[in-house]
């Protein structure tokens, strides 16, 4: 299995210079003198979310006429909708596959960019999204199951590396693990002396029990899905469980009530809107000992219902 190596990162980069925010590294100066801390705000993104990144490396490595014939994905909201807003900058046909139990915030986000959304059961994204590959002819664009996604995502590594070259850690949200896969592979790559940790749920702390015993273990659709981080529900692939086992040191799991408390105080303390999935990492630097030293988190999306922010923001 060929992984994804920071030529390909840089390459990305180019690619997509032109159709992404590169996004600021944000000062948190309440945070702990010891652990300086810095704020990746990837909800800055036109879609809200990191998610953007991989969406426009992967159709931009299309040949034209590839990608003319539309394109097919599967995702819970965030992929979706970088997706359909990639397809629709390229002007091609986009079918996005999203589970009946999406926010609506998301799936009516996805649709405003004019694509066809099918929703589907729990546990049938990828059979639904095969088949709309047969029906319609386009190419399948997977959430993080890809080089060129993975490519994409890591590029938030090589800004970070390129705006703070003496960091110290790295924490990133882990799902499906594209992100926490490009992340890592581009730190390990331009700063070798940081520590790269990720992060989930303890309600769907998959990865860590996988990486703990050294291969893929299965979490059920509906023990994954207890957790208020919906766009963490996804379990890695061979693909992306091969980077992380080379590039992540550590998994730190935590709360729901910890996550809403992350949630909270990038409201409050920083003025970002996040949503649970990307205030996980912010979770995890506030539960562990992480190396003392200047220190990122990725907040790697702000799509949350305004009912659902409102609720946490009370308390």
């Amino acid at each position: 299995m060929k992984l994804v190596t920071i030529d390909d990162i840089d390459a990305a980069a180019r690619r997509i210079a032109t159709d992404v925010v590169r996004t600021p590294l944000l000062p948190a100066r309440w945070a702990d003198p010891h652990r300086p801390l810095w704020l990746k705000p990837e909800n800055l993104q036109p879609v809200g979310a990191f998610k953007i990144r991989g969406a426009f490396n992967a159709l931009g490595t299309l040949a034209a006429d590839v990608r003319a014939a539309g394109v097919v994905t599967y995702s819970s909201g965030n992929h979706a909708q970088a997706v359909a807003y990639a397809a629709a900058a390229y002007g091609v046909a986009a079918h996005i596959v999203m589970p009946e139990d999406t926010p609506a915030v998301k799936v009516q986000a996805t649709r405003a960019h004019g694509v066809h959304v099918v929703l589907c059961g729990a546990g049938q994204r990828e059979s639904v999204a095969a088949e709309l590959v047969q029906q319609t002819g386009g190419v399948l664009v997977p959430p993080f199951d890809h080089p060129d996604v993975i490519a994409g995502q890591g590029t938030v590594g090589l800004e970070i590396a390129q705006d703070l070259a003496e960091v110290a850690a790295v924490l990133v949200p882990i799902s499906g693990g594209g992100l926490a896969s490009g992340v890592g592979t581009a730190i390990r790559a331009r700063c070798p002396q940081a520590t790269v940790f990720g992060v989930e749920p303890e309600l769907a702390a998959d990865t860590a029990e996988s990486l703990a015993a050294g291969h893929l273990v299965d979490w059920p659709v509906a023990r994954r899905n207890r957790t208020i981080a919906d766009g963490l529900r996804a379990t890695p692939s061979e693909l992306t469980f091969a980077h992380l086992q080379r590039v992540i040191d550590e998994v730190i799991t935590v709360s729901e009530v910890e996550i809403r408390s992350a949630v909270r105080e990038l409201a409050e303390r920083a003025h970002l809107v996040a949503e649970p999935s990307g205030a996980v990492a912010l979770a995890g630097y506030r539960k562990a000992a992480t190396p003392p030293g200047p220190t990122v988190v990725v907040v790697s999306g702000g799509n949350i219902a305004s009912g659902l922010l409102a609720e946490i923001l009370a308390g």
